[in-house]
């Protein structure tokens, strides 16, 4: 089982990733200029959309659930790497630099999936992808809440963590579409 999970996070993984680098290629890496604030709020713009199109199940601009999951991905490797890199790092990174970056925030989260997989023995695989999307939504608003208290918190995990649980109910939700 964890074989597999393994080679299907990775695929899921490399589709999102070709994405990246190839925006990163055409923009540069334009998302730095990005507040934290500003990439919670994209994440949730686009857990959102895929909410709306779940219950009305018609879009009227083209993209479909399994571009704003990517995108979820994606955002939330971005609010990784801005968590890591400090604000005297250039906003404009070269590509091999994102690269290893990229890949460096996607294993730590990868790690995260397997440590919690054990615990909770797959249990993603029987949920609803609808589950994943308000699981996201949930971990958005915790995300706000803990940047409207400037990071503190008493008990709870802190912002990065819950990036990371949302890129990885955002690559389940992608497996169990069969993203390949």
């Amino acid at each position: 089982m964890a074989a597999n999970t393994s080679q299907e996070y990775d695929s899921v993984i490399a589709v999102c990733k070709s994405l990246f680098i190839k925006k990163t290629k055409d923009y540069g890496t334009a998302w730095r200029i990005l507040r934290p604030s500003s990439i919670t709020d994209q994440i949730f713009i686009k857990a959102q959309r895929i909410r709306t199109l779940e219950e009305k199940k018609v879009s009227k601009v083209g993209e479909d659930i399994t571009s704003e999951y990517i995108g979820i991905v994606n955002y939330c490797v971005i609010a990784n790497m801005q968590l890591a890199l400090s604000p005297e790092d250039p906003y404009e990174l070269d590509v091999e630099k994102v690269e290893a970056l990229f890949d460096t925030e996607v294993n730590h989260t990868k790690e995260l999936m397997f440590a919690k997989n054990h615990d909770y023995g797959e249990a993603w695989r029987e949920m609803r992808i609808s589950s994943l999307t308000d699981l996201i939504l949930m971990k958005i608003l915790r995300v706000k809440q803990i940047e409207d208290n400037q990071g503190e918190t008493l008990v709870s995990e802190g912002i990065q963590a819950n990036y990371q649980d949302m890129l990885n109910y955002s690559v389940f939700a992608l497996i169990k579409m069969g993203l390949k």
